[in-house]
């Protein structure tokens, strides 16, 4: 498994709106766009930080892992996403190696990416996404 680099940091927050000035006012950071990926119950905003982005992460749904992890353990950093080559040789990787997946195959993300989650268990507590993106 090739890792090429770190894609973004997804941040949880109660509402993007609220928060963006921070990043956009305060940091000189733009937003390039904001994403509701409706099978995951989340809108998302990307601020591009050199190679690497900041994703913010809003639930759509009082249901959805967003609104559970900051009902949990509140706002702030929820997952460090990693750009791989090839996901599906990453996951097969990790899962020969006994890794703990939560997805055992790719799912599409923000922006078109294919992306899969390792469970935290493995991962000493990080919740670590892989990312591959065309």
């Amino acid at each position: 498994m090739k890792l090429i680099k770190i894609d973004h940091l997804g941040v949880a927050v109660n509402s993007i709106e609220g928060v963006k000035n921070f990043w956009t006012d305060i940091l000189g950071l733009k937003l390039v766009g904001c994403e509701t990926v409706a099978e995951q119950k989340v809108c998302t905003g990307f601020f591009p930080v050199g190679e690497s982005e900041i994703e913010l992460l809003e639930s759509t749904a009082p249901d959805g892992p967003i609104a559970k992890y900051i009902e949990k353990k509140g706002e702030g950093i929820q997952h460090v996403a990693f750009r791989v080559e090839n996901i599906e040789e990453a996951l097969a990787e990790l899962k020969q190696k006994g890794v703990r997946l939560i997805d055992e195959k790719p799912r599409i993300g923000a922006g078109g990416a294919k992306i899969a989650f390792l469970h935290p268990k493995a991962t000493s507590g990080v919740l670590v996404e892989l990312c591959e993106r065309s």
